[in-house]
């Protein structure tokens, strides 16, 4: 991988794609980006208020935004959850990215997330965050370029992060 290329986390909610991204961009010396950050400058409000006041899709369609303003390399760019499902976000990361997908099992995110409905997360009433892993985990898996599983009693970043540097061959 060419040091000028981004390296793009995706995944879940509660997955550890801005923990992991921060400790990622500082081993190896990388910028860090966080997508929800950057919706919730853009945008003057919480992830979870665009949510509640503007519903799901403009949502989506905040998020694709803040995404598709992104001109950045040598970058590491934690995305939000839903960033996968939409096709000309990914299209726009992909020109210059690579797709790290940071896989966690339902049970450990249901055990890391209590807090889904004030969180900021992209779901529409009355799905689950079940309903949201079969949905997104094939997403997920059809973008990755390197997938790196991490298990429920696994909470080490820092495993993650050197994984994440093999798999690159950084």
């Amino acid at each position: 991988m060419k040091r000028e290329q981004n390296i793009v986390l995706i995944g879940m909610p509660g997955s550890g794609k801005s923990t992991v991204g921060v400790i990622l961009a500082k081993t190896l010396g990388m910028d860090f980006v966080d997508a929800d950050i950057l919706i919730t400058q853009r945008e003057g409000c919480t992830l979870q208020e665009i949510l509640d006041s503007r519903g799901l899709d403009a949502f989506l369609q905040a998020e694709e935004a803040a995404v598709l303003s992104l001109a950045c390399h040598g970058t590491v760019i934690a995305t939000g959850g839903s960033v996968p499902l939409r096709e000309r976000a990914m299209d726009h990361l992909r020109e210059n990215g690579t797709f790290v997908y940071i896989d966690v099992p339902l049970k450990e995110l249901t055990r890391r997330i209590n807090n889904i409905s004030t969180r900021g997360i992209a779901f529409a009433p009355g799905q689950t965050l079940a309903d949201i892993y079969d949905l997104r985990t094939p997403v997920y898996r059809r973008w990755a370029d390197v997938t790196v599983e991490v298990t429920a009693s696994d909470n080490a970043t820092e495993r993650v992060v050197e994984e994440i540097i093999r798999k690159l061959d950084r």
